[in-house]
């Protein structure tokens, strides 16, 4: 059993302010996983935690067994993580395939153009259009595509569903099975419960700031009811 990450203890602030209260869990290499919970209850924060993009943090952060929790921002993603952020900081004025050409490598194997644009045919359309004049959907496509450049094998998507099409949806659902198949790990916070619960081995609810029930695909069934109450379905 290899893990991807592993997650002890994990206590985080925003300045003064106490935003993961112990925060434990474990993904292993090829999973994916979701971070569910309500808004504010410390999925993002999770996410920004792991990067050391919160500020303080406490406990062990082990990342492809290499503890992670005193480590520089900027080294992390060197370990192979890749982050796509719910704002996606797309550059606007960079064309869609200047915006892919951006990042830096920083893990062997990371997807060439070729198989970036076989895996969104839509980008591959509008590779020549500014950030700026892609629609919602495309520029969510760009901002997964750009980390698949970097080499990261370790996802962490943050709401890559938000208010985009449903047609938008299914295609990124596509795109995280393929993923999966091709090794990658992937830890999705997500709202569309819908979208997120075929995808996923393992959920993780995450309430004021922990990790509060863990639940199994196979679990989904006769854990309905208990996870509509902690998500306020």
């Amino acid at each position: 059993m290899s893990f991807a990450i592993e997650i002890s203890n994990l206590n985080a602030w925003y300045g003064e302010s106490h935003i993961l209260h112990g925060v434990n869990l474990s993904v292993q290499e090829g999973e994916v996983v979701t971070l569910l919970g309500r808004n504010g209850a410390g999925r993002t924060s999770t996410l920004r935690a792991i990067l050391g993009l919160t500020g303080k943090r406490t406990g062990s952060i082990k990342i492809y067994d290499q503890e992670t929790i005193n480590m520089d921002t900027y080294t992390i993603p060197r370990l192979g993580v890749g982050y796509c952020p719910e704002e996606r900081g797309i550059f606007s004025t960079l064309s869609t395939e200047e915006n892919l050409m951006l990042p830096p490598v920083v893990k062997a194997g990371g997807l060439g153009l070729d198989e970036i644009y076989n895996m969104f045919p839509n980008l591959f359309e509008r590779r020549n259009s500014p950030g700026m004049r892609l629609s919602g959907g495309e520029q969510q496509m760009l901002a997964m595509a750009r980390i698949l450049r970097t080499g990261a094998k370790l996802l962490l998507l943050d709401e890559i569903t938000e208010g985009l099409a449903p047609v938008i949806v299914q295609k990124l659902g596509q795109v995280v099975r393929d993923l999966r198949e091709k090794g990658y790990t992937i830890i999705l916070v997500e709202q569309n419960f819908r979208f997120a619960a075929p995808l996923a081995d393992r959920h993780y609810v995450i309430e004021h700031g922990q990790v509060v029930e863990t639940v199994l695909s196979s679990e989904l069934a006769q854990k309905t009811e208990l996870l509509n109450s902690y998500l306020g379905v």
